[in-house]
């Protein structure tokens, strides 16, 4: 038996704190080969997923939120947002399921956002994302700017208490 509580969001959450990256996954499925990748996954506010989307292999991918809040961002070819959702459970918006072929990014708007990730598998670095070109690649100057511009666009702020 698999158990996802308190305990375990809290601790992927500390280390999502700690990490340069400002997020941790936790995997729970076996091997990056099972045809279903299972993960949580502790953003922080302001870690930087550059927009992209799973083609060739086309993948599905499912957020289910946890803890705390999350935009999804939907974009089209150019980069310009399409749609988005905030995940909150308080709210009643509880999961996103995100067609392969999809630009998309993930935005945490509140510290300690934890969500229960599912993905077609299998997990292959190399051909797992396929990044968008109008957007700046992770750890570029210009990310949080790039957060910053999408929040303003969406109407949405993060909550830094």
């Amino acid at each position: 038996m698999i158990k996802i509580d308190n305990s375990l969001i809290s601790a992927i959450s500390e280390k999502a704190q700690k990490s340069d990256r400002k997020r941790m996954n936790y995997n729970f499925h076996k091997a990056a080969y099972d045809s279903l990748q299972r993960l949580i996954n502790a953003i922080e506010p302001y870690s930087y997923i550059q927009p992209h989307k799973h083609e060739n292999p086309d993948k599905r991918e499912i957020f289910f939120i946890l803890k705390g809040r999350m935009a999804v961002v939907e974009f089209d070819d150019h980069g310009n947002i399409l749609d988005h959702i905030i995940l909150d459970a308080e709210k009643g918006n509880f999961a996103v399921e995100i067609p392969e072929r999809t630009w998309h990014t993930i935005i945490s708007l509140e510290k300690n956002s934890v969500a229960y990730e599912f993905k077609d598998g299998p997990y292959n670095a190399d051909e797992d994302k396929n990044f968008a070109t109008w957007a700046p690649k992770e750890g570029d100057s210009n990310s949080s700017a790039y957060i910053e511009n999408l929040l303003e666009n969406l109407q949405l702020k993060i909550q830094t208490f």
